[in-house]
């Protein structure tokens, strides 16, 4: 069975899955046409129907939910994973409704979540997200929001963190923050969809077994971070959560959709 499979080329997205599509594990009846993309392009190909099985944003999954179903293994969730708020120059919180925004795309779950710490921000650029740190010292916005291994390099480029959105997540709404999930489409077989689900976890497992080695296929799509970056990036988002959500995942998905209506009301 041939699968048209979307993933982001981070490190903690090729790590996941790089036993399954290239081999390294017995693919089972499955056979993986692969795109790599960023995670915004991600979101609007899943809103397009594009891809058979996809990462994406939890920040958009109530908009597919009635196209594809969500997967339990290979996604990020986790505590002290969220996207931070930063900027050139120390600003305070009091005054971020008046900035310039840079964010990593309209359907993201940073959107979300900065969307409900700041509701009266409103002057919002959305770019890709490895371009918020150059656009907020280029002056091209004042403060940007940023994720993945950005948040392990901005401050060696003398930028300041504003605020932790996770933090602020997690202190408001006491659970997990959930960033990205897989799901497949609806029409997929539920045996199949299940055994794509455990051939995720196999994938999972053995990388793990063979950490802290890197593989080529995760090195190559790594833009050129260095190996000690690639594995923070890893540690923190590949968790016992990308295995097994549990019941705090699952209360943490369930909060975001509940916070996605609250702010999409009307």
């Amino acid at each position: 069975m041939e699968i048209s499979l979307g993933f982001s080329p981070c490190p903690n997205d090729t790590f996941i899955f790089d036993a399954l599509v290239n081999g390294r594990i017995d693919p089972g009846p499955f056979r993986f046409h692969l795109h790599l993309e960023d995670v915004q392009t991600l979101n609007e190909w899943a809103l397009s129907g594009k891809l058979d099985a996809t990462k994406i944003s939890y920040g958009v999954w109530p908009l597919l939910e009635d196209r594809y179903r969500l997967l339990e293994p290979g996604g990020a969730l986790g505590a002290g994973v969220g996207p931070l708020l930063i900027s050139r120059e120390p600003v305070s919180t009091d005054n971020i409704s008046g900035l310039r925004i840079g964010i990593p795309g309209r359907n993201t779950t940073a959107h979300l979540l900065f969307s409900l710490a700041f509701p009266d921000a409103k002057n919002k650029t959305f770019l890709v997200f490895h371009e918020i740190e150059d656009a907020v010292l280029s002056g091209q916005v004042d403060a940007g929001v940023i994720i993945h291994e950005n948040r392990f390099t901005y401050a060696d480029k003398g930028l300041h963190k504003v605020v932790d959105l996770g933090e602020y997540w997690e202190s408001h709404l006491h659970c997990p923050i959930p960033l990205g999930g897989i799901v497949v489409r609806k029409n997929m077989d539920d045996r199949l969809a299940h055994l794509l689900e455990e051939k995720i976890r196999e994938s999972i497992r053995y990388a793990w077994h063979n950490y802290p080695d890197l593989t080529e296929f995760v090195q190559q799509h790594s833009q050129e971070m260095a190996l000690s970056v690639m594995r923070q990036h890893i540690q923190l988002y590949v968790n016992d959560y990308s295995l097994y959500w549990g019941e705090k995942g699952k209360k943490a998905i369930n909060q975001l959709q509940e916070t996605w209506h609250q702010l999409n009301a009307g």
